[in-house]
Formats: structure tokens, C-alpha cells, sequence
């Protein structure tokens, strides 16, 4: 006769993770309650400036900043980092200047030396440098206004962190797919484009939206500008109302929810990502068992004939 042991399974229990849960929620409750029932948090002024079209206007601007800056910034990025990478020293030195140049200084001292660039150059040419020839001369102080200054001033600064994040993604894919691909004998640009970038990418897109996040955040600082951006908006009706904190906490749910359409579209662009490489792996699997299936199968035995 069979003797069967039963195995009684039996749930494991964390109490420590249920009084850690409990607290926190205490503590979240206690916070609303104090931010949502105190009056001198004036929440009817926060209701009545939150969609005011002025309000509405400078978020426009923060948008419009965040993105090109976001544009011109991975392509000067990227331009840089592919100088860094680069076996001629000279264009390597450069790229290292200019990085270490941009991301040792503040932001609010490039926009404001951009501003008063007017003061050490009456003009801006464009022609070949040393010699009498020009193509074009415009006065500086009509070509670096509040926006131009501002973008001019956010893409320097933005370029040289994209350049070291896109030059980690590139130092990250394994030296091997480098050789395979030049074994082939692909050109260098097909090479970055095609074989290299799309592995890097794993690595490039969590630090690259980090920073756009702090580039929109960053739009900022074009306040010493008296460019009409969020902040400074908020800030010339706060100086006239003295409405200080209604006032400060649209600008701060305002950039809550830019941020957090960043941080959507970072998980969706990941998520594509990581579903495009699955897919990938996946069809190269099936492609190889094909291949050794029709391997095996096209093999004819050899028979020899005996006299």
C-alpha cells in the first residue's frame, strides 16, 4: 500500500511589508488632508489662473522652447559625439572642448552672455573667416532677441549632455558588432545607421528623456530673458496680485503634467522598442531552424555499388 504525503502549501506572510504600507498611507493621507483643507493654499485663485489664456500662452512658449531645443540639441549631440568617437585627435579635442566648456558652465551665465553679445560684436558675418570675402553681416543685437537667445543659449548647453549620453549608448554596443560590420565591408555611415544606433538606443533613450525632462524644466531660466515662458509669466502676475503660492502651484501642475506626457512617451517609445527586438530575435530563430531543416532534408544518402 501507497503511503502519499500531503504537502500543505502555506502563503508567505511579510508583516513588516503590511505595517510599511499602512504608515505610508497614513502619512499620504495626512499630507492631502493638509494641502487640500488649508485655506491659505487659496485653491479657488489656483482654479481661476489655471487655464487663463495669458498663463496658457507661456506654457506655449515652454513647449515650443522644449522642443527645439530638444531637436537641434540631439543633432549637435550627435555630430559632437561622433567627433569624440572619432580616430582624428583634432576633431576629438574639439568635441571635448566644447563639452567640457558647456557643461561646466551655468546656463543662466550663457543666456546672459548671449543677451549682452551685442555689447562685444556690433555685427554678425557669415564668410570665410581671415579674408575680405562675406556673404551676409546682420546686427547682433537683431539676431540674438529673447527667443533666439534662448534657444541659441538651451541648445549649447543641452549639446554637449547629448553628446557624452549618445557617446555611452555607441561605447556600450560590443566592439565585435563594430568589426563584423566593417568585415562586410559596409560604409561607416550605413554602419552607425543601420547596425550600430539601433543597439544603442537601449542604452541612448532612458538618459535622453531624462534630460529632455530637464529641458523643460530648465526653460526656466530664460526668465532673466523677460522672455514671456511659464515661469516668467507666472511671476509678473504673482508680483502684480501678490498671489504667491495659488500662483506658484499652477506653474509647478503645469510642469507636472509636461513631465509626465514625457515620461508616457518614454515608456511607449521603450515599449515599441523592446517589442521590435523581440520580434527580431524571434524571426532569427525561425530563420535559423528553416535553414536547418532544409539542410537536413536536401541531404541525399550516398549509396555505392558493390561488383
Amino acid at each position: 500500500m501507497n503511503n502519499v504525503e500531503t504537502i500543505k502549501v502555506v502563503p508567505a506572510r511579510y508583516p513588516l511589508r503590511t505595517v510599511g504600507a499602512i504608515v505610508a498611507l497614513f502619512v499620504l493621507a495626512v499630507v492631502v488632508q493638509s494641502v487640500a483643507f488649508n485655506p491659505r493654499w487659496e485653491w479657488s485663485v489656483f482654479a481661476r489662473w489655471f487655464f487663463d489664456p495669458v498663463i496658457l500662452e507661456g506654457v506655449g512658449q515652454t513647449l515650443l522652447l522644449t522642443l527645439i531645443g530638444t531637436a537641434l540639441s540631439v543633432v549637435i549631440g550627435g555630430l559632437l559625439a561622433l567627433a569624440r568617437l572619432s580616430s582624428s585627435w583634432l576633431l576629438s579635442s574639439l568635441a571635448w572642448g566644447y563639452i567640457w566648456l558647456f557643461r561646466s558652465l551655468p546656463l543662466i551665465v550663457v543666456l546672459i552672455i548671449l543677451y549682452n553679445f551685442s555689447y562685444l560684436y556690433d555685427t554678425l558675418s557669415l564668410g570665410v573667416p581671415f579674408t575680405r570675402i562675406t556673404w551676409g553681416s546682420f546686427e547682433t543685437i537683431n539676431v540674438l532677441g529673447q527667443f533666439s537667445t534662448a534657444v541659441v543659449g538651451l541648445t549649447l548647453v543641452q549639446s554637449a549632455y547629448t553628446a557624452e549620453i549618445i557617446r555611452g549608448g555607441f561605447l556600450g554596443v560590443d566592439h565585435g558588432q563594430y568589426e563584423a560590420a566593417a568585415a562586410l565591408g559596409l560604409p561607416a555611415s550605413r554602419r552607425t545607421l543601420r547596425i550600430i544606433l539601433p543597439q544603442a538606443l537601449r542604452t541612448i533613450l532612458p538618459a535622453g528623456f531624462n534630460e529632455i525632462i530637464s529641458l523643460a524644466k530648465g526653460t526656466a531660466m530664460v526668465y532673466v530673458l523677460a522672455m514671456p515662458e511659464l515661469f516668467y509669466t507666472i511671476q509678473m502676475i504673482y508680483n502684480r496680485t501678490q498671489e504667491v503660492i495659488p500662483l506658484l502651484m499652477v506653474g509647478a501642475v503645469w510642469y507636472l503634467v509636461i513631465t509626465t506626457v514625457l515620461s508616457a512617451i518614454q515608456h511607449l517609445v521603450e515599449r515599441a522598442l523592446a517589442r521590435s527586438e523581440r520580434r527580431s530575435a524571434v524571426n532569427t530563430t525561425r530563420a535559423t531552424r528553416t535553414r536547418s531543416v532544409t539542410t537536413q532534408t536536401t541531404q541525399e544518402p550516398v549509396h555505392a555499388s558493390l561488383s
